[in-house]
């Protein structure tokens, strides 16, 4: 029995290159600092509002509450101590986790019309999910895009104030030298209601920035195929080779495609849906 097919492949082929984009240390950032926020945050929550225990056992045997703060503070420092190897990072390291690449502005501290076209793009075609009309090769972003380097630079600042509030609401409770350094800052917030308040609002900022940053990598891995979410485990990027020559032209700097596996280097999309319907068309032949 012949079954025959009209069926026209017309999809054009693209082209990508891996691309190394985000280092050892990055990654491991990336992950550590989670790890903190989500430990911080669940304790915070339970500080905040702590549950009643009732227990038949003697108060000094019972250190639930304790144990609780411990693992809220040790997080703390991780978290702290994550902040400043970044802060650190971003001057040794390459171009997509430089300090450079979260400012948008050129060079003569000019406004960068291509970060503020991407933050505009990203806020229209990503959170508002307009049709995009018209592609650039420009809208595809390497590294972070500028509405990202935007929103992390907002979130730095964040988390300096949850670590000055939170570090000068625990100096009273510390003998240690460092917490101490924090110790004025209760008092110039005039007293612990309106810094434990600051600090919860600041965990909530956090909080809604993570939602908007799993909800973008999702979107963006599942819309361009790039690989969003394995690249903060691999380190590569695939980016259509367009896009690299261009930034490659731009820059005057060839992309790292990292070492050891060169045939995949470069990578073609092909569709697979004419290559299925052949093998069912030879297989009702037969």
């Amino acid at each position: 029995m012949e079954t025959s097919t009209n069926y026209i492949d017309n999809t054009a082929t693209k082209s990508y290159k891996r691309v190394y984009v985000w280092e050892i240390p990055v990654r491991i950032f990336h992950w550590v600092n989670a790890l903190a926020i989500v430990i911080l945050s669940i304790t915070g929550f339970i500080i905040g509002n702590p549950p009643a225990i009732m227990s038949q056992g003697e108060a000094w045997n019972n250190f639930t509450f304790g144990t609780v703060k411990t693992i809220h503070f040790i997080s703390a420092y991780v978290f702290f101590g994550v902040m400043v190897l970044r802060i650190y990072w971003s001057f040794v390291g390459n171009q997509y986790a430089h300090w450079t690449a979260f400012v948008p502005w050129d060079s003569k501290f000019r406004a960068n019309k291509i970060a503020l076209h991407n933050i505009m793009h990203v806020i229209k075609y990503d959170l508002l999910l307009m049709k995009d009309k018209e592609h650039k090769l420009s809208d595809i972003s390497i590294g972070h895009n500028y509405m990202a380097t935007s929103a992390y630079v907002g979130m730095f600042f964040v988390a300096l104030i949850l670590v000055f509030t939170g570090f000068g609401l625990y100096s009273d409770l510390s003998e240690w030298w460092f917490p101490k350094l924090f110790s004025w800052v209760v008092p110039a917030l005039g007293g612990d209601m309106l810094a434990r308040l600051i600090h919860r609002g600041g965990m909530w900022l956090i909080l809604v920035f993570i939602i908007l940053h799993v909800y973008l990598a999702l979107f963006h891995d599942w819309l361009h195929a790039r690989g969003e979410i394995s690249t903060m485990i691999s380190g590569f990027k695939f980016v259509r080779t367009e896009r690299v020559e261009y930034e490659e032209d731009k820059t005057g700097l060839e992309m790292d495609t990292g070492e050891g596996i060169g045939h995949e280097v470069e990578y073609e999309e092909k569709d697979e849906f004419k290559e299925d319907l052949d093998d069912e068309t030879k297989t009702k032949k037969d």
